[in-house]
């Protein structure tokens, strides 16, 4: 979560703004095939964001959309720790949808509106349906 609140909401929008923070702050560029795969070949980087135990990415697409990536989480881990950072940094938010992904049946998606300081994100949570847990991206974009 403090990969997302500090890497995509201050520069969802701005690609250059994001990838000039991931360099001061030492996030190393992935392999291009990493970056491809991440991206789907979209035009990007992808940044390793890694902390011991703990594998995240941080992904930042030509267009301005940012994400975080992490390769272990619940929903409710996710949820949970996603609306209490929104409280943290003093964002107003709502749960704007909530459903299964549509194209792939094991993720489950919910959209959020959030606003601050006459700045406004949509942001989506996309997890694993399982219990157990596994991947999980935050994604940011400017509203």
């Amino acid at each position: 979560m403090g990969l997302f609140v500090q890497g995509c909401l201050p520069f969802a929008g701005k690609p250059a703004a994001l990838r000039d923070w991931a360099k001061q702050v030492g996030l190393q560029p992935v392999a291009d095939q990493a970056r491809t795969a991440f991206l789907h070949g979209a035009p990007g980087q992808v940044f390793d964001a890694s902390v011991p135990g703990t594998k995240l990415a941080l992904l930042s697409s030509d267009d301005g959309i940012c994400s975080a990536v992490t390769d272990q989480a619940s929903t409710k881990q996710v949820t949970d720790a996603l609306e209490a950072g929104f409280t943290r940094a003093g964002l107003t938010f709502r749960l704007a949808i909530e459903r299964d992904d549509a194209r792939v049946s094991a993720i489950h998606d919910r959209e959020y509106l959030a606003t601050k300081d006459k700045l406004g994100w949509r942001i989506l949570e996309a997890t694993v349906k399982d219990d157990r847990g596994g991947e999980a991206m935050l994604t940011a974009a400017p509203e």
